[in-house]
């Protein structure tokens, strides 16, 4: 099984406020546990239309832009 096999495998079954509960509980935490969350990213991307994906990259872009710049 690849990992992201297994980080699929370990959400399939969560229900909303669980996969919630995940992404919160990861960020900020160990790099450890990055790759989970880009194989989620990776997941909410290919599944968002084309506006989604600019607000997404928006929302990205002026953060990375707001702490570079502080």
């Amino acid at each position: 099984m690849s990992l992201r096999e297994a980080i699929i495998h370990r959400v399939e079954d969560k229900n909303g406020d669980e996969l919630r509960e995940i992404i919160e509980d990861s960020i900020g935490n160990a790099e450890v546990t990055l790759p989970g969350l880009g194989v989620l990213f990776e997941i909410i991307w290919q599944n968002s239309p084309e506006e989604e994906r600019n607000r997404m990259v928006d929302a990205l872009h002026r953060q990375v832009h707001k702490d570079a710049s502080s």
